[in-house]
């Protein structure tokens, strides 16, 4: 999850009186956030130069991070953090976000899209903050912000690229244009020379934070641009912004700019900047509109500040808790929580709520959303714990955990390995050729290692003791896990099994350990010893499985069915893992118990 830097000291005046530590750590807790870590700006240094700890000095600013929700997007600045746990803590009321009608709507500033852009980035939405008021602080957090955006909803700029501007320094009408690199010639921000658009290319991929965007637009014969009435460049997302337009402390009119490939996306980027720095315009909470026109004469108002309604019941919100809530209380909570509510009475006697959602929360989407945020603003700890009648465990899972039991108390450590394993694992390591009826491959494997489903358990039991050569001998290990093969009367053409697998490994082959185990597992499952070709109980019989010794091994028949086998492992197999001990290993599927 996202984690956010602000200073303690701006915090505490921002939420107007201070806290110790343990206190405001309970209210992150409170409001479903977490304090992660307190440090200092200088500490941040040190670690990253690798220089010892020293002693804080007193001058050192203490720097709070701030763990949230990946999904709450308003929560990325100091602005959205600070407004959202005042509202949490009744200080201030839910804030009513406006969009500015003009006087005329031929003053209305307009962006016009020309029809290249569908070739490479097809939206953009816009908007502008009139009258804002920046000092160092509210600068800089004006600047995280964009950043944060940009690591998080935005993908690293490849669905949404943010662009601000003074819009002092530049005129409207604007145009959104993509043109060949050749054609476009500016001076990007904090550089001092106008450079043509594929020299900008070469000259940033030294560059260490930006050329990690370059890869978004290289490849295109047309790059996005945006110009103002004079054909100044505004920017050249999702790369640069043009210095002509750069912000300032200065700066009282700002322009924002959302250049996108999903247009969802860029509403709420838009909405996000627009709603967390509002709070610093002449008129707070407001914003000035912009018209944005497409090639076939459509034309589109944003930012879109409007909430959107949603009907709940309170029936459903205290289903899901498991707490009998009233319906007044239920408002009161959900309005800490940034969502305006109010209660309707039904007939049948239930109640349901007209929930109002602000466009700070673009993380509510479904009713199950207005219900957990009841949860945490009534908290987690005091919902009361109760197992759900519903809730029961699958038989297969309730006799693995008996099985494992068992196991551990006749001696054996349990092991979990990986459910993929190499191709070579699978098959070569262990003498076994594939007849292309079992093993399901993996289409395009990011790693050797992992190239298919392991069809049985052996590989990893094998790998754990060749990287535990040294450990005391005898070792004894067992898992409990899932195989998977082929099988096309399946949906998916494959099916998973559940196996138990076991080794022993020592200086001795402990064969007769292992069919004492394969005893064992058979008497606590009811299962007794009987004649060959008798279908009601178990017997074993020779076998001929390649990973095994010849003559050292067997079949496990049960009820007339073969579910596994146990032997000596062979030599070769041993060397195949470098294992210089002998080893005997036992395999039975389990779910034949059942």
């Amino acid at each position: 999850m996202p984690t956010v830097s602000v200073g303690r000291d701006l915090l505490f005046k921002a939420l107007g009186r201070p806290y110790t530590e343990e206190e405001f750590d309970n209210l992150c807790f409170q409001f479903g956030i977490e304090l992660d870590d307190v440090t200092t700006e200088k500490a941040i240094i040190r670690k990253e130069k690798h220089i010892d700890d020293q002693v804080a000095d007193n001058d050192e600013e203490v720097i709070y991070k701030i763990e949230i929700p990946a999904n709450r997007y308003d929560l990325l600045c100091l602005e959205g953090i600070v407004q959202s746990l005042r509202i949490f803590t009744g200080l201030d009321p839910i804030p009513v976000y406006r969009v500015r009608e003009p006087i005329r709507k031929e003053s209305m500033l307009k962006m016009h899209v020309k029809p290249k852009t569908a070739e490479i980035r097809p939206y953009i939405v816009c908007a502008v903050l009139r009258g804002i008021t920046f000092d160092e602080a509210r600068y800089n957090s004006f600047i995280d912000l964009q950043d944060r955006l940009h690591q998080n909803i935005c993908r690293r700029r490849t669905l949404v690229a943010i662009g601000t501007h003074d819009l002092d320094t530049i005129e409207g009408p604007f145009t959104y244009e993509a043109l060949s690199p050749t054609d476009i010639n500016f001076v990007p921000l904090k550089q001092e020379r106008s450079f043509r658009a594929d020299e900008l290319m070469k000259f940033y991929e030294s560059d260490l934070k930006l050329k990690k965007f370059l890869h978004i637009i290289a490849e295109s014969p047309v790059f996005p641009v945006i110009y103002d009435r004079k054909r100044t460049v505004l920017s050249l997302p999702p790369i640069i912004n043009g210095a002509h337009s750069a912000i300032t402390l200065k700066t009282k009119n700002v322009f924002i700019e959302c250049t996108a490939t999903d247009l969802t996306k860029a509403k709420i980027v838009l909405n996000t900047m627009v709603t967390m720095f509002s709070l610093y315009c002449d008129n707070k909470f407001e914003a000035e509109p912009v018209e944005v026109i497409y090639p076939d004469g459509k034309s589109h108002i944003y930012p879109d500040l409007s909430s959107y309604n949603m009907e709940v019941p309170l029936s459903y919100i205290t289903g899901l808790l498991g707490v009998s809530l009233e319906a007044g209380k239920v408002a009161g909570l959900l309005n800490k929580m940034q969502l305006h509510a109010e209660p309707h009475a039904l007939p049948n006697g239930d109640h349901t709520f007209n929930v109002s959602v602000p466009p700070t929360r673009s993380d509510v989407l479904h009713p199950c959303d207005v219900a957990e945020d009841v949860a945490i603003a009534y908290g987690f700890n005091e919902i009361p714990t109760r197992k759900l009648p519903s809730l029961k465990p699958l038989a297969l899972n309730q006799f693995s955990d008996l099985i494992r039991t068992e196991i551990a108390m006749s001696g054996y450590t349990e092991v979990l390995t990986f459910i993929l394993c190499s191709y070579k694992e699978n098959f070569a390591m262990l003498n076994r050729k594939d007849d292309k009826s079992k093993a399901v491959e993996i289409g395009n494997p990011r790693s050797s290692d992992f190239e298919a489903v392991r069809t049985t358990l052996m590989p990893g039991l094998l790998k754990i003791v060749g990287q535990n050569k040294d450990h005391p001998k005898p070792i004894k290990i067992f898992e409990v896990g899932d195989i998977a093969v082929l099988d096309e009367s399946k949906d998916v053409g494959a099916t998973n099994r559940r196996q138990l697998a076991a080794l022993y490994c020592g200086a001795t082959s402990g064969f007769e350990l292992i069919h004492g185990l394969l005893d064992r597992v058979m008497e606590v499952t009811g299962t007794s010893f009987v004649k060959s070709k008798d279908t009601t109980g178990y017997y074993i019989e020779c076998s001929s499985e390649p990973e095994f010794l010849p003559g050292r091994q067997a079949s496990i028949i049960y009820k007339g069915k073969h579910i596994g086998n146990f032997g000596i492992v062979h030599p070769e197999v041993l060397r195949n893992f470098d294992i210089p001990d002998t080893c005997s290993f036992l395999e039975l599927s389990i779910e034949h118990f059942l």
